[in-house]
Formats: C-alpha cells, structure tokens, sequence
C-alpha cells in the first residue's frame, strides 16, 4: 500500500508507551500509520493523539502530537500515513 511520510518521532514515553510525534502533514483519528526505522517497524490505527495533554482528533502540519503505541519507537523515527 502506498505511503506519505507525515512526520518524525521527537520522543518515546514508556509508561504509558507513548510517542512524541512531530508533523509534517495532517494527521486524523481512524488513520493507519507506518513508523519505521533502524529497528523499528510497527504499524496500527491512531485511536487517540493529543496536543499539550488535550484529546484531538485531527491533527496539522507543525503540531506536536502524542500518540499511544503498540511497541517502543525512536527518537528519528519515520512517521508514514498508510493511503488506500
């Protein structure tokens, strides 16, 4: 399935397994995304994200979001929305 990187991971929380994402493209609830790196390849539906500890759910370019994944990521992690 093709894929647009939409952003970078800045950060990883492990409790709860959180991930820090920088934007560089929109972002919504209910999307599929693909993060990759080095060691790391996961991919999951957004059920929630955050922006400065509010629940969102959509999300734009040059926003710093908060995203519950399903497995540790990295800082520098690719961030891509699976398109259809």
């Amino acid at each position: 399935m093709p894929e647009e990187e939409i952003g970078k991971v800045s950060d990883f929380f492990a409790h709860p397994v959180v991930a820090g994402i920088e934007l560089t493209g929109t972002l919504k609830v209910g999307d599929l995304v693909h993060i990759k790196g080095h060691t790391t390849d996961i991919e999951f539906t957004v059920n929630s994200m955050q922006i400065n500890n509010a629940d969102v759910t959509e999300a734009k370019a040059g926003d710093a979001i908060g995203v519950k994944v399903t497995e540790r990521v990295r800082s520098g992690d690719s961030v891509c929305k699976v398109t259809d």
